[in-house]
């Protein structure tokens, strides 16, 4: 038993889509401040699609996956599932979400979900085997969610605050990316895949890696404006943890930096991320009277 959780674990990539289904949550919850039980549906369906999503892509680069110390151990790369078990559980668990999403949450959540799982999968995916910037147009995919959750808590899909969410959400996965690959070059060399480190030099990329680290905390400095966080409390928590993000963000710019500078920072902006989300969220539940 624990083999084959082993093997879903790894294929559906469960670290990353977790971090989906947390940021679906988020975004129901910031829409009034309620966490009821209809919560369960649009996160057990987008997180069920990410994985479903996350399954795809591994079909897609079964044959870049072993080149890479990072994937090759994932299950398609080391054989421990085949191509055609791992078909059956894809066509399974997005058959799955699909029907959870239409049925409980209507057709606007669940197509959100399918633009996020086409766009990963059929534009992204091709995309960054030819184009070393895909990654801005593939961050499109982790801003979905948080939109999926507010509309299924009653929200519109262009209201300005989570517009603002989604941007948040936009910009923070770019210098996400670009800090892996500055201290995990060397392996994507060995995939073949074309990088921005083929066009920029690591002092160049690290300077743009902390312009959009610093944009990822100016943008969180917008949420007291547009009435995301509400509390005093939550904003000065807002603003002293913006403030750590791009102090701490400031040794890229060293010009000896080391590549333990960029997986430190890596992981910081990661644990950011998260912290935004908990403070908010505590933030919205705390401040309002419906839960």
């Amino acid at each position: 038993m624990y083999k084959v959780l082993k093997v879903l674990s790894d294929l559906f990539k469960i670290k990353i889509t977790l971090l989906v289904a947390i940021t679906t949550a988020f975004g129901y919850v910031i829409y009034d401040g309620k966490a009821d039980l209809q919560m369960i549906f649009p996160v057990l369906g987008i997180f069920l699609l990410a994985c479903g999503s996350a399954a795809i892509n591994q079909i897609q680069e079964r044959d870049i996956d072993p080149l890479m110390s990072r994937t090759k151990n994932r299950p398609l790369a080391l054989g421990s599932l085949t191509l055609k078990w791992a078909v059956i559980i894809v066509v399974f668990i997005v058959s799955v979400a699909t029907v959870i999403l239409y049925q409980y949450t209507g057709w606007l959540v669940t197509v959100l979900g399918w633009a996020a799982l086409v766009w990963y999968n059929l534009i992204y995916t091709p995309l960054k085997k030819i184009n070393a910037f895909a990654v801005i147009p593939g961050s499109i995919i982790g801003s979905i969610p948080p939109v999926a959750g507010w509309v299924a808590a009653g929200g519109e899909i262009t209201d300005p605050k989570i517009m603002l969410v989604a941007l948040f959400f936009f910009i923070w996965q770019i210098p996400h990316f670009w800090m892996l690959l500055l201290f995990l070059n060397t392996d994507y060399q060995k995939s073949g895949l074309p990088t921005i480190k083929e066009k920029f030099t690591d002092a160049q990329l690290a300077r743009i890696t902390f312009t959009w680290t610093f944009a990822t905390g100016f943008t969180t400095l917008l949420f007291p404006v547009f009435g995301i966080t509400h509390s005093v409390p939550a904003i000065i928590l807002v603003v002293l943890s913006s403030a750590a993000l791009v102090l701490y963000a400031v040794q890229l710019l060293k010009a000896d930096a080391e590549r333990s500078v960029f997986r430190k920072n890596f992981a910081f902006i990661n644990i950011f991320v998260l912290l935004i989300v908990f403070i908010i969220s505590v933030d919205n539940l705390l401040t309002t009277t419906q839960f």
